[in-house]
């Protein structure tokens, strides 16, 4: 199983869309590992879209994200990064296609309602900057769909003195 990151951003969350997304997240066959809600701070923003410091459009990226919450999730499926890009659609919701999320609920490029990791090692360096803690983390799914966590050796030694 691979593992993507996923952003509700805020123009969604303010159009009471996050539990829409979130249905048609778990529909298409994701698993949801973590999930947060809350507001990123200018210099935060700053760093998680640093790649694109040099764009035009960088500036109004960053007031856009800081505008309100978003909630952010780190997903579970086969082949995660492609099946949420091709889930979430193209940047342009004009563009994107029909049943994709972006179609559904994005407004403009600016607003587009999600963001989506676009490779494994940017899911990667995504995932470890809102998650650092999942990075250490051994997981997968048992038959029932449950997350399974593998715990450390440590944690298997318990003290099992009776007095």
């Amino acid at each position: 199983m691979e593992y993507t990151f996923a952003m509700i951003k805020p123009d969604a969350v303010r159009a009471k869309n996050s539990g829409k997304i979130i249905d048609m997240i778990e529909a298409n066959g994701f698993e949801i590992v973590r999930m947060e809600k809350g507001t990123l701070t200018k210099d935060e923003a700053s760093t998680f879209y640093a790649v694109h410091e040099k764009r035009p459009f960088f500036g109004e990226m960053i007031e856009s994200i800081i505008s309100g919450p978003v909630v952010v999730m780190a997903l579970q499926k086969e082949n995660a990064v492609q099946a949420w890009r091709d889930l979430i659609g193209a940047t342009d919701p004009a563009q994107a296609a029909e049943g994709t999320i972006r179609k559904k609920f994005g407004t403009s490029i600016g607003n587009n309602a999600v963001h989506g990791s676009d490779s494994d090692e940017t899911a990667e360096l995504e995932l470890g900057f809102f998650f650092p803690d999942l990075m250490d983390m051994e997981f997968e799914l048992d038959d029932e769909g449950e997350i399974m966590f593998e715990a450390d050796e440590d944690e298997d030694e318990e003290d099992t003195d009776e007095d």
